[in-house]
């Protein structure tokens, strides 16, 4: 963290800043709400630091100034809505398909189609299983607080360099627009960004003398096995993903080495972002009562942390997802029940849902319980 102390900021400002705090030299976006913050942002505080700042014709072409300037060396960003990032999704296929790290920034907004402008967690599916055509996923982080949305693009750019693959910071409406105390990281020194041996036009050491043949960076592959191998070495660095980037928050357990000990609380909610902070509302009103809940919190939304939550659902308590959707997150939340020792009770798992910008409430999410519980304490 850097020792400028506490700062005021929105959630959409805070992710612009850190972007540009972690090293990010080009940036290229179209204005949508409820995300237009970040590209004005960009637009003023990059061109003040000699980056790059487009506002593109589309989102179409601002993804694919970002797929072209990361090719050519540059930490490159794009950030939109749901509708927007629809439109971005080709790029970012063609983004994994040809290993060109990226960040994206996604403030949801609710659909299908325009839907309105008021916060959603409905792109949950398009985010965690692709988006686009063909074999490959995203890692997706997802910040509950304007502290969270700096921290989580700090580490969007590196995790994207680390492992040559796009990256989605994935807000919400209620996260973007909110104002909160943050401490922002540290501006890194561009001289200290990870080299890239791999950009386009790059003449690869050789020994004995002169580089070469010039690094040339496609998605497109025609002979079948070529292309089916290219996709398994992928899937080979999906699974190094998975065992060793997945971050959760576990409130209400005791946890020893992402190893959950006890019996745990009488009832689990499972939420994300906002829906993650209404959430622990609702626990404090429930622990008033003598109602013991426990708050489990996807960070990572792929890789999704199944083994983790699993143990939770072990303890065959039942467990309740909270999502501004209709149901998507809970589809990862069944599978992590699946994954829980089959010796054990298997978990009840229920749904309260909202969409289209509706927001739940504690006392709602409170009743909730309180119901499946039977208004047992």
């Amino acid at each position: 963290m850097s020792d400028e102390g506490i700062q005021l900021m929105k959630g959409n400002d805070a992710i612009a800043e850190a972007a540009i705090r972690a090293g990010c030299t080009a940036y290229f976006g179209y204005p949508i709400t409820p995300q237009s913050e970040i590209a004005a942002y960009m637009a003023k505080n990059m061109l003040e630091k000699n980056r790059i700042f487009i506002q593109a014709e589309s989102e179409v072409a601002a993804i694919n100034m970002v797929y072209g300037a990361s090719t050519a060396g540059a930490r490159a960003m794009t950030s939109s809505s749901s509708p927007g990032v629809s439109l971005k999704q080709e790029g970012m296929s063609y983004a994994a398909g040809a290993d060109i790290p990226l960040v994206l920034a996604n403030v949801v907004r609710g659909g299908p189609g325009l839907g309105s402008i008021a916060p959603a967690q409905s792109d949950y599916f398009q985010s965690t299983r692709g988006g686009g055509h063909g074999d490959y996923y995203n890692i997706v982080l997802a910040p509950k607080s304007v502290q969270e949305c700096a921290d989580l693009t700090y580490l969007a750019f590196d995790l994207a360099d680390q492992y040559r693959i796009p990256v989605i910071v994935l807000a919400d409406g209620m996260i973007g627009q909110m104002m909160e105390g943050v401490v922002l990281p540290p501006d890194r020194s561009l001289k200290d960004l990870p080299k890239r041996n791999w950009t386009a036009g790059h003449l690869p050491e050789r020994e004995g003398g002169a580089g070469g043949p010039a690094v040339h960076i496609t998605s497109i592959f025609l002979d079948p096995a070529e292309l089916e191998a290219r996709n398994k070495k992928r899937l080979i660095r999906y699974e190094e993903i998975k065992a060793k980037e997945l971050r959760f928050e576990a409130v209400g357990y005791r946890t020893a080495c992402n190893e959950f000990t006890g019996e745990g609380p009488d009832i689990t909610l499972v939420a994300y972002g906002t829906s993650a902070r209404i959430a622990l509302g609702a626990k404090k009103l429930a622990e008033k009562e003598g109602i013991k809940v426990g708050l489990f919190r996807p960070i990572t939304l792929w890789p999704f942390p199944y083994k983790a939550l699993a143990k939770v659902a072990s303890t065959g308590k039942p467990l309740l997802t909270v999502e501004m959707s209709e149901g998507q997150l809970i589809e990862d939340v069944k599978l992590s029940v699946y994954e829980a020792d089959p010796s054990a009770p298997r978990a009840p798992v229920h749904l309260l849902a909202h969409s289209g910008g509706v927001i739940p409430t504690e006392e709602e999410v409170f009743e909730k319980v309180k119901a499946i519980l039977g208004g047992a304490s």
